[in-house]
């Protein structure tokens, strides 16, 4: 595909939603030799910042900030997307966030929300102990603390999308993965999964297609992530998807017990990727948040 922005007018349509299309650019920043790549919604400075999660990039939030209609900031986390791999193989919150900290600062210094879903959200709670000035307020999709631990004892078809991260790492075709990936998720659209996987693969020089994301070493520990939200005063909303077992009702009132304002919102029919499976949802949680601030 020559041009990655070619299929936002299809993700509109999609939604049903009448709207012009943003202008959208791809922005790479280099720190410390590593790339971090973004892509930067609009023309005026940025509202919000998204951070998807692992095993996705900055696309998985198109139809998100289509709805929304503001100008934001979706970033590549570090192995993901365009931006560069670590060679020591840690893609684990505290190092995001550290990786993350100056492309924020840089792109959208006035940003009002921190959006972050499963492993962006422990990222950006991760960056709102280690930098509280960037993270005035965050959304958190569907992630507390323990849901790496939690994921780890789901069946796989419990855990959905995100089992594919454990898969086959090397196909045939394109088509392959989107068969694939159509069984992990059955209620998504046929048209959002080709989408997604269009984003989310590259082709090697052999021929071969690969998903364009670095394979996790290990999962990041609960409690340094714990002790990140027990530090933190910022206001917070936790979104749920009511079908998804990656956040449970105990962890979900730990997360509430957090110092800073605290709100926690279910909507009933997303599962783990609340993004994908309601964005329309999803970014009327994220407007009310903003209208709010």
């Amino acid at each position: 595909m020559d041009d990655e922005f070619s299929l936002l007018g299809e993700a509109a349509d999609e939604l049903g939603l009448r709207v012009p299309i943003p202008t959208v650019t791809r922005i790479d920043t280099t720190i410390d030799e590593h790339s971090v790549s973004a892509l930067v919604w609009g023309a005026s400075s940025p509202r919000a910042v998204f951070l998807h999660g692992g095993g996705q990039n900055a696309h998985t939030w198109d139809s998100v900030l289509l709805a929304l209609g503001i100008s934001a900031v979706a970033i590549d986390l570090p192995g993901h997307g365009h931006s560069s791999w670590r060679a020591d193989g840690d893609y684990t919150p505290a190092p995001n966030a550290r990786a993350l900290a100056p492309v924020v600062a840089k792109l959208a210094p006035d940003a009002e929300v921190i959006v972050g879903m499963s492993l962006g959200g422990l990222t950006a709670i991760s960056l709102a102990a280690a930098v509280p000035d960037l993270v005035p307020q965050a959304v958190i999709v569907d992630v507390t603390p323990e849901s790496p631990h939690r994921a780890a004892e789901l069946e796989k078809q419990a855990r959905g999308t995100v089992a594919l991260i454990e898969g086959p790492q090397e196909f045939d075709s394109r088509d392959e993965i989107i068969e694939l990936t159509a069984a992990a998720a059955p209620t998504r659209s046929p048209a959002s999964i080709r989408r997604g996987v269009i984003h989310n693969t590259r082709r090697r020089a052999d021929g071969r297609w690969v998903w364009r994301y670095a394979r996790f070493r290990e999962a990041p520990e609960a409690q340094p992530i714990w002790d990140d939200l027990a530090a933190t005063a910022a206001p917070m909303t936790l979104v749920r998807g009511g079908r998804s077992h990656f956040t449970t009702d105990e962890d979900a009132e730990r997360f509430r017990d957090r110092p800073g304002p605290t709100d926690i919102i279910t909507i009933a029919e997303a599962g783990h990727s609340v993004q994908s499976d309601a964005p329309l949802e999803l970014a009327d949680v994220i407007s009310r948040v903003l209208t709010q601030k």
